[in-house]
């Protein structure tokens, strides 16, 4: 029996009391009986029920009553509440003060049965949610806070970040690569923070962002009258982070005359300002990262070879989300908490049927498209999950551009039914890493129906 099956059923008739917690104890619950709210309140207090069943018209404390009585309990109860009179006014007020779905009697036990079902679901997700949200901070704490934004769940992540973590201790030149979206300033970050200049400035440029006539004097700063409007000498970005470290994203988008003059800094270790005779010695630390293949670029003629060998002293190599979908559920988590906190919301997990399809998208924009999805999401849920619908409101579906039987190999609805459903089940035993209960909760299915399908389908 697990805590989650632990069922408090509250009414006033006996008839309802006896006939309910027979159908529900047969169906695997740990039932208690109240005959009113203040009698229900003060076997709450005692112990906790994570499932209660309630009627809204009692004597002494009727359903609402009881219901805002639980306001600050922790953990939140799933209430469902019973009506027999109840108008659609009292069903509103019944969900606008928490209760998890309303019954209106009589019902037949199916429904009720169905109704527990869910809130049992909803329960093991909000458990699951709490495990991963303290996963999370065991990850951030092992990161020894200096990587807090980073979630490094999956083997290529840890081992990304281990390496990470060992190139910061020195002071050489870091090549960060990896698809846009992946979290390049993130991993520059933490070297910056994780090594001695931690306490110098750390400044982020694009170089795609600054047009350039300006990116000499933006790099380099300038002297009083070196052109037209320099009324005073104006450091540049290279002296501004003396000490510190210059991260420079997008280095593929540098010109060919900058990048000349980057590669002298880096060798020689001082700068010349726009308008002045004289260099200066700075001691910057230069992270520089792209979203191309600069071999490529360097094969194209559009980056020096000279340069890139200069940068590539050393190479982290950022795993595009596609490529590591065990870290989805704990982004989710991660970007969840951050949203809740920033737009003032309450939303708990992600849906079994959301999380599918969040671990089925290829996320061509890495954890920045899904950090934008995840916003959207909670903006438009109405209740305390993220549910598939929220993942593309007011979208209609429509075919895909791709006719199904060319992906499906068939136009047989039983084949591809079969092909599909082998398809779904690999990839949910790939991303619970072989853990079968998980990748049943996954696929919304039992245990035993996914056991046999494993074996019909020789997966």
């Amino acid at each position: 029996m697990t805590e989650m099956q632990r069922l408090l059923i509250i009414d006033d008739e006996e008839n309802m009391r006896h006939m309910l917690s027979v159908v529900t104890a047969k169906a695997g619950f740990q039932v208690t009986i109240a005959e009113n709210g203040e009698q229900a309140l003060a076997f709450q207090k005692k112990a906790h029920f994570p499932l209660i069943l309630c009627d809204l018209k009692m004597p002494k404390m009727d359903g609402l009553q009881f219901l805002k009585s639980l306001e600050h309990s922790t953990p939140a109860p799933l209430v469902i509440m019973m009506s027999a009179y109840a108008t659609i006014d009292d069903a509103v007020e019944a969900m606008k003060s928490g209760a998890y779905d309303f019954i209106t009697k009589p019902f037949k036990t199916a429904e009720v049965l169905l109704v527990l079902e869910k809130a049992t679901e909803h329960l093991a997700l909000r458990q699951e949610n709490v495990r991963l949200k303290q996963k999370v901070k065991e990850l951030e704490g092992a990161k020894t806070n200096h990587f807090q934004e980073i979630i490094a769940h999956s083997a290529k992540m840890r081992a990304l970040l281990d390496l990470t973590k060992k190139v910061a201790k020195y002071d050489t030149t870091v090549l960060i690569t990896g698809e846009s979206g992946t979290g390049k300033e993130l991993i520059a970050r933490g070297i910056h923070q994780n090594s001695e200049r931690k306490d110098q400035t750390f400044i982020a440029v694009n170089c795609g962002s600054i047009p350039e006539n300006l990116l000499e004097s933006e790099f380099f700063g300038y002297t009083k009258g070196a052109f037209t409007g320099a009324d005073k000498d104006r450091i540049g970005l290279f002296e501004e982070t003396d000490q510190g470290t210059l991260f420079l994203d997008e280095i593929a988008e540098l010109p060919p005359s900058l990048q000349v003059k980057l590669l002298r800094v880096l060798q020689e270790q001082e700068i010349r300002p726009v308008g002045s005779v004289k260099t200066k010695k700075i001691h910057s630390r230069v992270i520089t990262a792209t979203a191309k293949n600069l071999e490529e670029e360097v094969a194209k003629g559009n980056f020096r070879e000279d340069l890139f060998y200069r940068l590539n002293v050393m190479t982290l190599s950022i795993p595009p989300l596609r490529e590591r979908k065990e870290d989805i559920p704990y982004l989710c988590a991660h970007f969840i908490s951050r949203l809740n906190a920033k737009m003032n919301l309450k939303i708990e997990n992600v849906a079994q049927d959301a999380m599918t399809i969040l671990l089925g998208r290829d996320w061509r924009g890495n954890i920045r498209e899904l950090e934008n999805c995840l916003e959207r999401a909670a903006i438009v849920a109405d209740s305390h999950q993220i549910l598939a619908e929220d993942l593309s409101p007011g979208r209609k579906i429509t075919a895909s551009d791709e006719p199904l039987h060319e992906l499906l190999g068939t136009f047989s609805l039983k084949q591809g039914k079969k092909i599909m459903e082998k398809k779904m089940i690999a990839q949910a035993l790939e991303v619970s890493k072989g853990n079968k209960s998980m990748a049943a909760r996954m696929l919304e299915i039992s245990y035993p129906s996914l056991l046999n399908k494993i074996k019909q389908y020789m997966i």
